[in-house]
C-alpha cells in the first residue's frame, strides 16, 4: 500500500527549500567585473566598501566607494556604523581581503554582501572605470623598461608581488635565496603591484602572486598562487 504524503507537508517543505535557496543567494555572492557594476547599478542604494589601504584607495577606487581598511583593528568598530539591511558591496586589491571581511560582515549580521572577485585588479584589466586616484603615477616600471629587463643571457624569473599578500610573504624569503645562489643562471626581478597597477593591467597580471619565467625574452612558464622553492628549481634546471 503506498503511503500518502498530506498536500499541507509538500507545500510548507517547498517553501522553506526555496526560502533557504534564496537567502543563500543574496549572502554568498562573488560577482566577476561586469556583475558586480551591473549589481551597483541595480541595487543603487548600496554601501561600496573597499577595504584595502588608505595608500592604495587614494590611488584609485570604485566611484562612491568608502574606505574601511580590514588590516585596522577598529574594522569591527567602523562595519557597526553601516546599515545592516542594505546591500554590500565590498571589494580589495585581488579579493583575499575583501573575502575575510564579507565573511566578517556575514557574521555580523549584514543581510546581502557582493563581493568582487578578482578586486580591483581583475577591475582594471576588464577597464572598468576608478575614480580619484592619478594611476599613472603606479608606473614606475614601464612596459618598455619591462622588456628591457628580459634582455638577458640568464633566464628571467619575475616574481608579481604585494607587501600584503600572505602567500607572497611565505615564498619571499626563498625567492630571494633562489635570486642569490643561482645568480649565475637566473636573474630574479620582484615587482610590487601595488606600484607597478598599470603595468599589471597591460601584462593582464590579475592575481598574486604570480611567477614568469622567460628564456631568450620567450615566456616559457607561468605560476599562479603558492608554490614551494623545490618546484621552482625544477623550472629553473
Amino acid at each position: 500500500m503506498k503511503k500518502l504524503i498530506p498536500i499541507g507537508l509538500v507545500t510548507i517543505t517547498i517553501l522553506l527549500h526555496n526560502c533557504g535557496n534564496e537567502q543563500g543567494k543574496s549572502t554568498e555572492t562573488n560577482l566577476p567585473p561586469a556583475e558586480f557594476a551591473e549589481k551597483i547599478k541595480e541595487l543603487p542604494a548600496g554601501q561600496i566598501i573597499d577595504v584595502r589601504t588608505p595608500e592604495e584607495f587614494s590611488r584609485g577606487h570604485l566611484q562612491n566607494a568608502s574606505n574601511i581598511d580590514w588590516n585596522e583593528k577598529d574594522f569591527n568598530k567602523q562595519i557597526s556604523s553601516l546599515d545592516k539591511s542594505r546591500p554590500v558591496f565590498v571589494y580589495c586589491l585581488s579579493g583575499g581581503r575583501s573575502s575575510s571581511a564579507a565573511h566578517k560582515m556575514r557574521s555580523e549580521g549584514f543581510e546581502e554582501v557582493y563581493e568582487l572577485d578578482g578586486g580591483m585588479m581583475k577591475w582594471r584589466a576588464a577597464n572598468f572605470p576608478e575614480t580619484a586616484g592619478d594611476i599613472s603615477r603606479l608606473s614606475r616600471m614601464t612596459k618598455e623598461q619591462f622588456n628591457a629587463q628580459l634582455d638577458s643571457d640568464k633566464l628571467v624569473l619575475i616574481d608579481f608581488y604585494a607587501d600584503w599578500c600572505a602567500p607572497c610573504k611565505r615564498m619571499e624569503p626563498y625567492i630571494k635565496e633562489i635570486s642569490k645562489d643561482m645568480a649565475d643562471k637566473v636573474e630574479v626581478i620582484r615587482i610590487n603591484a601595488d606600484d607597478n597597477a598599470a603595468l599589471c593591467e597591460e601584462l593582464r597580471i590579475d592575481a598574486l602572486p604570480v611567477l614568469q619565467l622567460y628564456k631568450n625574452k620567450v615566456l616559457t612558464w607561468t605560476n599562479i598562487g603558492y608554490i614551494e622553492k623545490a618546484d621552482i628549481e625544477k623550472h629553473l634546471q
